[in-house]
């Protein structure tokens, strides 16, 4: 065994010994297999660790990751900003506005309707602070009523390195900031940003009332943005084409932000708001949508709204979503609901929470609940193995992942890291891969990135729906 191969297998020895003992830290994640009697609170603890991996910027005393320290300390630099902070999108280093600003939309979602179930996992203010790490760094980035910075780090550039977020300043490279403003603008990333803003003043509205009202500000001030500057945010923002384009377009986006602000301020005004989207783009968001997730908000749009106003047309149009879903929707031969090849359980895990949000306000509750419950148990290991890291039975050991790939030694990272056969030398814990295949097969490979890498938004609305769940352990 020549040097570096040695100290490769030190290293993973070290890190797996490392997670081991944490592992067994933490409550039972997971009791016997295909029973779905999953421990929720254990899971949510998990997920959030991942969330913490994936902070970029200067890292808190306290942080939960040892193997994780501060990075992309010059991020706006190169525009005279101090753009940093935030998350890395995926498996990868760029922070990508748009699926951020989805993700902490659901999560905050998450955290307004069901603060008691992540009072008793004891995560409350580990999700207070997994969100407040995401609108702080929208705050940052929003630096005039018509200028908002919707992207740190080109995509190219950056899937042609891999190592540690570390060290990328040794690369010699700044990397650049994209901003949308009033010459194009950015409709869909500014009213996601808007929607995030809104229902984080939600969440933090008892426990910090001064941050929740400079939240609710400059939401509003990114809704009028959006509104009054109409585009696609990729017309100004090009790089974010090749990876989040917006392909449903801003219709979802205007109505999504104007609802969170409507059930932040209950005004009035932006009731008249929702209505006016409605009529502009009601072919949209009075149909039916295929998914849900950080490009098409529609289920959203319809769930949130039947909750916010009870109107009947909202749960009707919530109801035709869900049942589509639930009985007529392409189902594998083990049950995951199917809709899109790419990031397979990142979809299940968003209708779930979606679903079970419906059944919230009354819309056949029974049948939404057994349908979130199935694909959550699908997720955590009914079918006799688990798909997210560091939980439960034989979870993925080679999620796609860069930071997690790289061992203490050496201390040198690049590709070979990516190509290495063994297991990530650091556990990603609570990050849920993109999944199976709609025959149910997986192969837990780490360049399989369709299936294997993971990412902010893939955690989100499984993390909601393991919230939902453990609220209804609890009524």
């Amino acid at each position: 065994m020549n040097q570096v191969l040695f100290t490769l297998c030190v290293g993973a020895l070290v890190s797996s010994i490392y997670a081991y003992s944490t592992y067994k830290a933490q409550p039972e994640l997971a009791r016997g297999v295909g029973n779905g009697n999953y421990n929720y609170s254990a899971v949510i603890h998990a997920s959030l660790l991942f969330y913490e991996a994936q902070r970029s910027g200067k890292l808190p005393a306290d942080k939960r990751i040892p193997w994780r320290g501060d990075s992309m300390l010059d991020d706006g630099k190169t525009v005279g900003k101090d753009l940093t902070g935030g998350y890395f999108d995926a498996g990868d280093l760029v922070k990508f506005g748009f699926p951020m600003a989805a993700t902490m939309t659901i999560l905050s979602w998450g955290l307004v309707d069901y603060e008691d179930a992540y009072q008793k996992a004891g995560e409350l203010e580990n999700m207070r602070n997994a969100i407040k790490w995401g609108t702080d760094y929208f705050l940052k980035c929003h630096t005039s009523d018509n200028e908002f910075y919707g992207q740190v780090g080109n995509g190219n550039e950056d899937h042609a390195v891999w190592g540690r977020p570390e060290d990328w300043p040794k690369t010699g490279k700044v990397r650049p900031a994209y901003k949308v403003t009033t010459a194009k603008g950015g409709t869909d990333l500014l009213g996601e940003t808007s929607a995030a803003l809104a229902a984080a003043s939600i969440a933090f509205a008892k426990s910090d009332p001064t941050y929740s009202a400079t939240l609710l500000t400059h939401a509003k001030s990114l809704y009028t943005f959006a509104d009054k500057h109409r585009s696609t945010y990729t017309a100004e923002i090009t790089d974010a084409a090749n990876f989040y384009k917006s392909w449903s377009g801003f219709g979802d986006e205007l109505a999504w932000a104007a609802t969170w602000l409507l059930r932040a301020t209950n005004d009035s005004q932006y009731k008249a708001e929702v209505d006016k989207h409605f009529n502009e783009f009601g072919k949209q968001l009075m149909g039916k949508s295929t998914q849900f997730g950080w490009d098409d908000k529609t289920a959203g749009v319809q769930v949130l709204l039947a909750e916010v106003t009870g109107d009947q047309k909202y749960k009707t149009l919530a109801q035709t979503f869900c049942d589509w879903v639930v009985n007529t929707a392409p189902k594998t031969p083990k049950g995951m609901v199917y809709l899109d090849q790419w990031g397979t359980l990142r979809h299940a895990g968003n209708v779930a929470f979606v679903c079970l949000q419906a059944a919230k306000v009354g819309v056949n509750p029974d049948a939404y609940r057994k349908f979130g419950e199935k694909q959550i148990g699908y997720i955590l290991g009914d079918t006799g193995r688990s798909f997210v890291v560091g939980v439960g039975v034989n979870p993925p050991a080679h999620p796609h992942h860069r930071a997690s790939s790289c061992p203490d030694e050496p201390k040198v990272c690049d590709y070979s890291a990516m190509s290495n056969p063994g297991p990530n030398p650091h556990v990603l814990t609570g990050a849920m891969v993109g999944g199976p295949d709609q025959n149910d097969a997986y192969v837990d490979k780490r360049d399989d990135y369709v299936h294997n890498e993971v990412a902010m938004d893939y955690n989100a609305g499984f993390q909601g729906a393991l919230a939902a769940l453990l609220h209804l352990q609890t009524i």
